[in-house]
């Protein structure tokens, strides 16, 4: 951590290894106060500068108790970090016993120890803070998943990787049981996680084969990504136990939606994972979500169980069990000029409909950006918008939303669907994946549509004015689509939620 503790840290109650004691207290002088906390290091907060010193502990996952280990651990744990936070991780430096028996950092002598030196980032950049306070809007959420997104582009693929989850999920349920969480309650979760992975092998098999499997963060959550320079900027990534963390990318994912929904609610995780599969075209990563989901809300459960918070830990036992109840998939398209709202309805919509975090909104102007290898508010030239390239749109529109469907999740297609072969595309995937299809028609008066488009900001969307005008005569209307009065865009959804299944039967 950087700069301001995370949950899971406390001023409290620290225990320091006798052995440590001499560094800890030279460290406290240093920074004028008293550590930081976790089960594995003491943190140590100065004006602007962090030391971070791992402890001298053996526990059945990780073993710091050598000063040869520490130093091991360090370096990796820079290595790790520090070209995805440049800046924020300094140096490694080892903390010295000079020959007049006082401790320095560096210089001639004995190495006793080794520190971590970062920047110190204010407590209020932190995510985890920023989400309890209420600061985590629609942009700093889509900044978020970028930065996710980024860094999961810079990992090199492992094809001779293990795609097996099994002793992962065997490994909790231990946990969780010495966590004293009820046995049948989690022997329950185990078997259906079992039946759940068994069916998944053979696509996890698939993923490692098509490059998702990487050495990734591994403790991707709220409490590990901070504003650093005015960016979400991921850190902290687990460092001690190559095998937990040479993951799924979507595995790796899923702790960051899960703790978004947790912590802020499902639309905050449902904008996250859309915008990152708009930028990476992971869509196939939904198959896996409901047993990522799981075992992410799993751990959770019996970590806080094993800190002493009761309450806490039945409610991420009941988050994880939920996580593996099927929901049956639905599929909307949502149609009509620019201006009329499509994505508006369908950002409030998604979270409501399907399996959490709620349904993949597939964007037409977003797959095009992707395809131009443009950022999702970049504006494109004429030459991306020929009829060749506009098919190709529309069929990666198409097989996405079957991928999903088929995949069990609820999907959305958005998109303004004037051309009629471009309805047939979607409505065909959908029914080749065996799912319902249901389309629906925003309409709104023209000087309502010319205002919304004259006033876009920051949008995928790359329609102006003119193009609207442009488009308008050639509108064949909803056809065997439902026609929505989208004037209101909380009236369109609300419009629209009446002719779904509700939110309490299955999607």
């Amino acid at each position: 951590m950087a700069g301001g503790p995370p949950a899971s840290c406390s001023r409290d109650a620290v225990t320091i290894p006798p052995e440590q004691a001499e560094t800890a207290a030279f460290l406290r002088e240093l920074a004028g106060a008293d550590p930081i906390e976790t089960h594995i290091s003491l943190v140590f907060l100065g004006a602007d500068t962090v030391w971070k010193l791992k402890k001298a502990v053996r526990l059945s996952f990780l073993d710091f108790s050598t000063s040869g280990d520490r130093e091991t651990f360090t370096r990796r744990e820079f290595e790790l970090n520090a070209p995805a936070a440049p800046g924020l991780y300094r140096d490694i430096v080892p903390v010295i016993r000079c020959d007049d028996g006082t401790l320095s950092l560096g210089g001639e002598g004995t190495i006793v120890d080794w520190v971590l030196r970062m920047a110190r980032v204010p407590s209020s950049d932190f995510l985890i803070v920023m989400a309890r306070d209420g600061r985590l809007d629609g942009r700093l959420l889509d900044a978020i998943a970028d930065a996710v997104a980024s860094y999961h582009a810079q990992l090199a693929p492992l094809p001779s990787a293990s795609a097996d989850m099994h002793w992962m999920a065997r490994g909790n349920v231990t946990a969780a049981r010495d966590a004293g969480l009820p046995s049948d309650a989690i022997d329950a979760w185990g078997a259906d996680m079992d039946r759940i992975l068994s069916d998944l092998d053979p696509w996890l098999n698939q993923r490692v084969r098509d490059g998702f499997v990487r050495r990734a963060h591994g403790d991707l959550h709220l409490g590990n990504i901070c504003l650093w320079r005015g960016t979400p900027t991921l850190f902290d990534a687990l460092e001690f136990d190559e095998a937990l963390a040479t993951i799924d990318v979507g595995y790796d994912l899923a702790f960051l939606l899960m703790d978004l929904e947790q912590r802020v609610g499902r639309s905050a995780a449902n904008r996250v994972m859309n915008r990152y599969i708009a930028r990476t075209g992971d869509a196939a990563l939904i198959r896996g979500l409901p047993a990522f989901l799981s075992l992410r809300a799993l751990v959770r459960a019996h970590v806080a169980a094993r800190i002493g918070d009761a309450d806490a830990g039945q409610s991420y036992l009941k988050a994880a069990r939920a996580y593996l109840l099927p929901r049956p998939p639905f599929a909307i398209g949502i149609g009509g000029l620019p201006g009329t709202g499509k994505s508006t309805v369908a950002r409030l919509l998604a979270p409501e409909i399907g399996a959490s975090p709620g349904a993949l909104v597939v964007r037409s102007d977003e797959i095009r950006k992707r395809l131009s290898g443009a950022l999702p508010e970049q504006r494109l030239p004429p030459a991306a918008y020929t009829p060749e390239v506009s098919q190709s749109v529309f069929e990666t529109l198409a097989t996405t939303m079957g991928i999903a469907a088929e995949a069990g999740q609820c999907v959305i297609a958005d998109a303004t669907f004037l051309n009629l072969d471009h309805r047939a595309m979607v409505r065909a995937a959908c029914q080749a994946a065996g799912v319902p299809f249901t389309g629906f028609w925003l309409r709104a008066p023209m000087a309502e549509l010319e205002r919304r488009v004259a006033g876009r900001v920051d949008d995928a969307s790359d329609a102006t004015v003119d193009v609207l005008r442009s488009a308008a005569p050639s509108d064949p209307g909803p056809l065997d689509w439902t026609p929505i009065d989208a004037s209101d865009a909380e009236s369109a959804a609300s419009q629209m939620r009446n002719l779904l299944p509700r939110p309490s039967e299955p999607c």
